[in-house]
């Protein structure tokens, strides 16, 4: 029997008979009702269609034909990807019954390389969270610890590939919202180049920042997924046409004379100490494999989330504007004399929820007439410099070494403070805003009253260098066992 969590090992398996892709797609289905209960993972589930597709996989094997290299692979797609079956709701109220005419590309790419969509998965609405409790339509538990958050705003995919309800997932990283939820629930989520992969399909957040990527168990199981969705589409022109490397062709070769690049401050009191400890135990592991750590310096960095959240306001705001009761979404009852203003607003206060709000007015300030140079504009100009020095850097250093998230999950409902919930995203908008590639891998666990919460490691590399990337985040995969951990939940219900 394969491991539910490796993607070549199931694809293998169903190659060579040892399983058929109806049985593990029977498997997959089997585990989801059993567990996400108790978890909350999934929007909705589509069991009729996934076994569908699983007898055409069989079918065709049995014909010699070859359905592609992720043959019955089940795939949890994020919420706010579209498809042209069941619902694509973004966690809202206001596109709570939505049903696409169309599917997403990166969705596309995958089910014609033989991966089956099993199911969408919770996510805080729009995208716009960092811990999944502001999902309209559902809440997600933590696997490794039910009382905690799974992070973020893809934390119905995190955890569901964490409690290997799935092999792999796929979320949307526009502010860490895939890197923060694999750090906390301990598995590998790769936060790909802007405009490595389509956005067409992706219900739009920030779009010059969102950013479509895998969540996985494994670092090759990414690579594969990376390659796979990767490349030119002539329905999004921020897609880039640049050359899809084979992620895979070299990602079990070390990486020789590695430079990695650390921030002089990475360490510091405004992580959580075993953090602290895990991080510095990562920098030694890579100097065991040969390494040379380097010390960078980053003095824009401070400036990273006022930047990330002036701009991604900004730009939701004019997204969300489409949402107003007659072109898409919710439509709220009229009462007598009321007129279209009333429509607008009755609609929008109706399908949004508070934190959404939140930013479409503080989108829509830093947008107005007399604040846009102050804010927008700024912020703009001071994202070009921060890019500018994160080029700089990565010609002293092939990737850039540091924590994923300040601290492990924290308890459901810890967070009422917008703030302290936005500081979450401390280390990882960076790369957004640069535009650059980056990863979240297990590094560790952090005891929290009896019960292990895992810590992620973030690696961030040059644009479109994926490739080198995945191959520097496989040396640490292969020196350590942290993905080989699963959680107790899981354990439990193995036996």
């Amino acid at each position: 029997m394969p491991d539910h969590d490796s993607i070549l090992a199931i694809t293998n398996a169903i190659r060579d008979g040892e399983q058929s892709a109806v049985e593990v797609m029977s498997d997959c289905l089997g585990r989801i009702k059993s567990s996400d209960q108790t978890l909350g993972c999934f929007r909705e589930t589509y069991e009729e269609r996934a076994l569908g597709l699983a007898r055409m996989i069989d079918d065709r094997l049995a014909k010699g034909d070859d359905p592609g290299p992720l043959s019955g692979i089940p795939i949890a797609v994020k919420d706010n990807m579209v498809t042209d079956f069941g619902r694509s709701s973004a966690g809202s109220r206001m596109l709570e019954d939505y049903h696409s005419p169309f599917t997403a590309t990166a969705i596309e790419k995958l089910e014609l390389a033989g991966a089956i969509v099993v199911g969408k998965t919770h996510c805080d609405e729009f995208a716009m969270g960092s811990s999944t409790e502001n999902c309209s339509l559902g809440t997600t538990k933590n696997p490794w610890d039910t009382r905690c958050v799974p992070g973020g705003s893809s934390g119905g995919s995190a955890a569901a590939v964490a409690s290997q309800l799935v092999p792999a997932a796929l979320g949307s990283d526009t502010g860490g919202s895939i890197r923060q939820p694999a750090s906390f629930c301990g598995i590998v989520g790769l936060k790909p180049s802007y405009g490595r992969i389509s956005r067409s399909g992706l219900i739009a957040f920030g779009s010059s920042l969102d950013q479509i990527g895998p969540m996985t168990k494994r670092v090759e199981d990414a690579a594969l997924l990376l390659q796979t969705m990767a490349g030119k589409d002539r329905r999004d022109s921020t897609c880039a046409d640049v050359h899809v490397p084979n992620c895979l062709e070299k990602l079990d070769e070390p990486l020789k004379d590695l430079k990695l690049g650390v921030p002089k401050d990475v360490i510091n009191e405004h992580n959580d100490d075993l953090v602290n400890t895990i991080i510095q135990e990562a920098i030694d592991v890579y100097r065991d494999l040969g390494a040379e750590i380097v010390e960078i310096d980053l003095p824009l960095a401070k400036y990273a989330v006022a930047i990330y959240y002036v701009i991604s306001a900004a730009e939701a705001s004019g997204n969300l504007a489409r949402y107003d009761g007659i072109r898409y979404g919710h439509r709220a009852d009229l009462k007598p004399g009321e007129d279209l203003f009333d429509l607008y607003a009755k609609s929008r206060s109706e399908g949004f929820g508070d934190e959404v709000k939140r930013r479409i007015m503080l989108g829509t300030f830093v947008l107005s007439s007399g604040y846009y140079d102050a804010y927008y504009k700024r912020a703009l100009q001071a994202r070009r410099l921060i890019k500018q020095e994160f080029d700089q850097v990565f010609e002293t250093c092939h990737a850039i070494l540091g924590p994923t998230a300040p601290t492990p999950a924290f308890p459901m409902d810890e967070m009422q403070d917008p703030l302290s919930m936005y500081l979450c995203d401390v280390y990882t908008t960076l790369a957004n805003i640069g535009g650059h590639c980056g990863i979240s891998i297990p590094a560790g666990f952090a005891q929290r009253e009896g019960r292990r919460l895992p810590v992620g490691l973030q690696l961030q590399g040059k644009g479109f260098d994926e490739a080198r990337l995945l191959r520097i985040a496989r040396m640490f995969e292969m020196a350590t066992s942290h993905h080989d951990q699963s959680p107790e939940l899981i354990t439990t219900n193995k036996s």
